[in-house]
């Protein structure tokens, strides 16, 4: 019988040199897309697709992260004593259960595979997913699932590997890692090769890597080998690569939407559109825009 996927990792060591100097003193995961920060938005995706587990991998000077998900007895105690019962019941709410979140070092920046190594102990011999905090995903209809929900589901169809895919425009291709396309079933198909970021003109597809992964536990003894690729980093794609020679891989079609919150532009975007989806600020957010759009 397929095992459950139950944990979840998140790497989050890396340094968000492109959004200094605010990163200078504030983890890049915890700066805020309309009312909470990102990495809130990420986990509240995990734990929507039944996800019971999940785990950080840090670095240094991300302690922060850990912070904000443990109790603040302080701000709690201010916030009853001066009556804002609805600003405390939020930070209930938010609060992970005891023993929900575990968090790990990686003490070099030696890749995304080496991050996802550093989980190897607390995820053990079951599958597991990758979720990519930069990579911000909102389903295409409201209460919809998310990117996470529909490569779990995938998972449980099909086991295996799953990696959640979007199309791009072909001259974009050599950003990202692409997948090659095999055969299809519905919002599915198999993946028969993957590269990252390949010269332009050169991608078998215009399939993204986007973001969300469920791997076997398999690849953990790949990746322990620290065979390096692009960027001189142990890359998580060419963990993958090595994988498929034994394990099949799905990709998935990802029905919605993804902010790339590592850019500019995207977390920009990823503010715009949560605005929009939020009723309670909806109304007034656009027509805001539209007097700044009007603006010469």
């Amino acid at each position: 019988m397929t095992k459950r996927v139950r944990k979840a990792v998140f790497p989050v060591a890396g340094l968000g040199t492109r959004f200094l100097p605010a990163t200078k003193s504030v983890p890049k995961e915890l700066l805020t897309v309309v009312d909470r920060p990102i990495l809130q938005h990420v986990v509240e995706e995990a734990f929507e697709a039944g996800i019971e587990h999940c785990i950080f991998v840090t670095g240094r000077n991300k302690a922060a992260i850990e912070d904000y998900f443990d109790l603040a007895y302080e701000l709690e105690d201010i916030l009853l004593k001066r009556g804002k019962t609805k600003e405390w019941q939020a930070l209930k709410a938010d609060l992970p259960a005891p023993g929900a979140m575990s968090f790990t070092r990686q003490q070099a920046p030696l890749g995304l595979g080496h991050a996802v190594w550093c989980a190897r102990d607390i995820v053990g011999d079951e599958p597991f997913a990758v979720v990519l905090p930069d990579m911000l995903t909102m389903a295409a209809q409201r209460g919809g699932k998310r990117s996470l929900a529909q490569c779990i589901e995938a998972f449980d169809k099909h086991g295996g590997n799953i990696i959640a895919v979007e199309e791009v425009k072909p001259e974009e291709t050599h950003k990202y890692g692409i997948v090659s396309v095999g055969k299809k079933s519905g919002s599915t198909f198999e993946i028969n090769g993957m590269v990252e970021k390949p010269p332009q003109g050169t991608a078998p597809s215009n399939f993204i890597i986007s973001g969300r992964y469920v791997l076997s536990p398999e690849i953990f003894k790949i990746l322990e080998k620290g065979e390096k690729g692009a960027g001189g980093e142990i890359q998580l794609t060419d963990g993958m690569k090595t994988l498929a020679q034994e394990q099949e891989f799905h990709g998935v079609i990802f029905d919605g939407s993804t902010y790339d919150c590592g850019s500019s532009i995207g977390f920009l975007g990823a503010n715009v559109a949560f605005a929009l989806a939020n009723p309670d600020i909806a109304p007034d957010f656009r027509l805001l825009l539209k007097t700044l759009i009007a603006k010469p």
